[in-house]
Order: structure tokens, then C-alpha cells, then sequence
């Protein structure tokens, strides 16, 4: 039997409109504790939805704690004996709660499905042998660093090895301004710790990566999307926005940014620096891709000398993201309020880990490893937008570099039915929606060119899309 009434004509996805309503009649006991909730077959039946939208809203309210999966059996309604506070975390996490079961699908059983929208390189792109050689070599040394906790600021020689990398691109900085972390994610989450507060607006790139608007989101941010161009942000509409919502902050990838491979020109950069300084906004520049690109490249600390500049970046993405090491740079002081913020929520990171990418970088064998992704990068990129194109997509722009291609699906098809019709068929695509900061309908897609080698991608691509074209009126 029907239970929820579904609007077609809402802006509101399916999966959240499913979510939503059976929320409520949960929270109002319109649906007690202990019911069976109808199958997943059976509900997309009576409510003229996809079983894969069905999946979707069920497991974001088992995620949420709403409802219990019961192997055999089906879905049950959860005990709702909660106080207040454990009513208010979740609903604070359910606005990334989204994020949450997307990146449980991405990283669960990746070796059943093709994943063209995954955000990370084929581990055989990856520098496995150097990494073997490092782990072997570091067997062999004697030291506390196997068995007790890291420095504060993490592993000094290869901060000082930081030191020289970020001379590179033009930044001064001595190594007291440089802190270790676990990749750039567990930097943008020292940074909100000590500067936002629940309510506090913050600015991040529209569209911009997933996983920073989740984590935002379950500090209580708010979130305020700043349109990207060819250039980078779009500096009116930037201002405007800073105007309007007062941020303490600004979140932004400027180099082969995520997802759609612009990098900013020297223009924006200094507009945005003026800014800044104007308005009182502290700019986290996420530099994880710039490694890829294959020249000297605009950076924001680069211009600014980490003054208003907060710098991240990591070697997730090009040498080994099970290491997690990652690290930022900024103004001396502010580097020690959050060195403080890391080791009161996490004490210190790996200095095995950090031992393992030190050896890496400074044996000779990172320059190499680059110069060998970026060729084979290049070579898939233009096969790839050559085989979107020939099927119908619109290329945004050819990146400069890195992995990503941004590409829109035809007017006349549905981008969302095509999502859910690739991923029946093993072909995991990263719609745009996921992309912006509140997660409005999008026609683009964001491809990950190292992922796309396999021509069996593109068959299906073509075939569902042909499936999933919008009908005119009178055919």
C-alpha cells in the first residue's frame, strides 16, 4: 500500500523527498517502533519510483537510524527512544549524511563495479614499487617511531622537505609553519574546528567536492556556494555573497580544480586576495591536484605569502592515499592553534606513514612518478573527451591537467535515470547534483579519465542514454 506521497514536479530529488516523508511519520509515530516497512520491490511499485531510488532512501534511513535491516526478513522501523541531544545530532548530520552513503558506495566492493566516477587513480598508476622498496628500507632501521606517538607538528625532515617544495611555487615559509596531517580532509577539519561555529556561514566552490560539504555540514555550517568559472570564482558574485552572509571563510581548489579541471588566473587570485582583506575572510587554498599540472601555475599563497592564505595539500592522489599523509602551511601563530586543535582531537599522525613518503619524495623517485602520470594522463584525457563527445556529452573545457573531465548530458536526456541506469549496469557515474552544496538537479557528470580506459564504459553509456531520452511532446 501506498504510504508517502511522491511530487514528479518538485525540485526536490526522489531519494529525499522518500526520506523526508518517512521521517516524519516516524518522528510522529504515525509509523510505530518494530513495523515492517514494505519491501523494497513492493514500495518503488505502489510509489512509481526505480528500486535503485527505493535502495537509496532505505539505507539513508538505516544510516540515520530510522529504520534496522534484517537479513532474510526486510526493513524494520528502529526503537526511537532517543533524548533531545541524540535527536539534534541527527538531524545535524543528516544534511551529510548523503555524502556519507555515497562514499560508502564508492569505497565497498569496488572490484564489482567500473568506477569512471571515482575521485582517485587506479592503484596500477600508483607508485607501488617505491613504496615496497621504502617499507623494505624502513624495516631495517631501529627506532621508537615504530611503537610510540609522532611529534606534534609531524616528522621534521620532511617538513623541511615541505619547506623546499612549497619554495618551489614561490611561498616562503619556515618548517614551524608547516603541520602534518592525514591528508587534506583531516586539514579542513582542524580548520573548521577553530574557526566555525554552528550557524556560521561558509564559502566554498559551486560546484565544488562532496566530501568538504559533508564534513561542513556536520559541524552546523551553513554553506554558501560560490559559482566557478573558466577562471576560477566568480569574483562578483563572491563579493556579493561575502555581503550577504558575513563568512569567517573560504574553502576553494584553484588549481585543476575538482570537478571541472579550471585552474585560476592570476586576475581572479589577486581579486580575491583584495577581498579577503576587505571582508576579513580567511581563504583555505586546496592544492591537491596542482602536482599534475604540467607548468608554473597561479597559486593564492604564492601571491598573498601565507598572510590571509591557508595551504593544503596532500600525496593522496599521487602516491599512495592509504598512507594519508597531507600537511598545511600558514601564519606562524595560527600554525600553532591548530597543531593544538590536532593533537586535542587526534593526538599526532603517522610518523612511520610520514618516514614511508619522505624516503619517496626525497630518493628521486616522486619527479619521476609524475612525469609518467601526467604523460599517461594527457594520453586518456583526449581519448576520453573524444569518446564523451562522439556519445553526445558537451565538454566544458580541456583541462590544463589531472584527472578530471566535466562534461554535460544532452537536453533531451534524463541525467538522473541515466545515473541509475549506468549503476544497474556496473558503471558508477558521479552526477553533477553531488557537486553543488545543496544538491540541485544538475545535467553535468564528472569524469575521471584514468577510469575511463575500459571501452565497455562508453557502451553502456550509449545504450542507456538512448534508454533515458526525454520524449517530446507528440512523439
Amino acid at each position: 500500500m501506498t504510504i508517502i506521497n511522491i511530487d514528479p514536479g518538485d525540485p526536490l530529488p526522489l531519494v529525499y523527498q522518500i526520506t523526508n516523508s518517512i521521517k516524519e511519520l516516524i518522528d510522529n509515530r504515525t509509523i510505530r517502533s518494530g513495523a515492517r516497512m514494505p519491501s523494497i520491490r513492493n514500495f518503488a511499485s505502489e510509489h512509481g519510483v526505480s528500486r535503485f531510488t527505493a535502495v537509496q532512501a532505505y539505507d539513508r534511513l538505516v544510516a540515520m537510524g530510522y529504520l534496522n535491516s534484517k537479513l532474510g526478513s526486510g526493513f524494520y522501523v528502529s526503537a526511537r527512544a532517543m533524548s533531545q541531544s541524540s535527536v539534534d545530532g541527527i538531524d545535524k548530520l543528516d544534511g551529510s549524511i548523503d555524502v556519507a552513503w555515497l562514499l560508502r558506495n564508492a569505497l565497498d566492493d569496488r572490484t564489482s563495479k567500473t568506477m569512471p566516477g571515482a575521485w582517485w587513480l587506479p592503484a596500477a598508476w600508483m607508485e607501488e614499487t617505491g613504496i615496497q622498496k621504502s617499507l623494505r628500507a624502513l624495516s631495517q632501521k631501529h627506532g621508537e617511531f615504530f611503537t610510540a606517538y609522532g611529534t606534534a607538528a609531524g616528522y621534521q625532515p620532511l617538513r623541511e622537505l615541505l619547506q623546499n617544495k612549497l619554495s618551489s611555487i614561490g611561498v616562503t615559509a619556515e618548517t614551524s609553519q608547516i603541520v602534518l596531517t592525514s591528508g587534506v580532509t583531516h586539514a579542513t577539519d582542524l580548520i573548521t574546528r577553530y574557526f566555525v561555529r554552528p550557524g556560521d556561514a561558509v564559502l566554498v566552490d559551486d560546484p565544488g567536492f562532496f566530501i568538504l560539504f559533508g564534513g561542513l555540514k556536520s559541524f552546523g555550517a551553513k554553506i554558501v556556494g560560490v559559482p566557478w568559472n573558466h577562471d576560477g570564482p566568480d569574483i562578483p558574485a563572491m563579493e556579493a555573497l561575502i555581503k550577504e552572509h558575513r563568512p569567517r571563510v573560504f574553502f576553494t581548489n584553484t588549481v585543476l580544480h575538482n570537478p571541472t579541471g579550471a585552474s585560476i588566473s592570476q586576475s581572479v587570485a589577486y581579486r580575491m586576495l583584495q577581498l579577503a582583506e576587505k571582508y576579513d575572510v580567511i581563504l583555505v587554498e586546496d592544492d591537491i591536484y596542482g602536482d599534475f599540472h604540467p607548468s608554473t601555475i597561479t597559486r593564492l599563497a604564492t601571491l598573498d605569502q601565507l598572510d590571509r592564505v591557508i595551504y593544503v595539500s596532500s600525496f593522496s592522489k599521487t602516491l599512495s592515499a592509504s598512507l594519508r599523509v597531507g600537511y598545511f602551511a600558514c601564519k606562524r601563530g595560527l600554525a600553532e592553534s591548530l597543531c593544538d586543535v590536532k593533537l586535542l582531537t587526534g593526538l599526532t599522525t603517522s610518523e612511520v606513514n610520514e618516514r614511508l613518503i619522505y624516503q619517496l619524495l626525497s630518493g628521486g623517485h616522486y619527479r619521476k612518478h609524475l612525469d609518467k602520470l601526467r604523460q599517461r594522463l594527457q594520453e586518456a584525457r583526449t581519448a576520453t573527451i573524444s569518446r564523451l563527445e562522439e556519445i553526445g556529452f558537451t565538454t566544458y573545457l580541456e583541462p590544463e591537467g589531472g584527472m578530471f573531465v566535466w562534461v554535460k548530458a544532452s537536453d533531451e536526456i534524463d541525467f538522473t535515470l541515466l545515473a541509475e541506469q549506468a549503476a544497474k549496469e556496473g558503471v558508477m557515474l558521479a552526477p553533477g547534483n553531488v557537486f553543488h552544496p545543496h544538491q540541485e538537479p544538475s545535467p553535468w557528470f564528472r569524469f575521471n579519465v584514468a577510469h575511463c580506459e575500459n571501452p565497455a564504459i562508453f557502451e553502456v553509456l550509449s545504450r542507456t542514454m538512448r534508454a533515458c531520452r526525454i520524449k517530446s511532446v507528440g512523439e
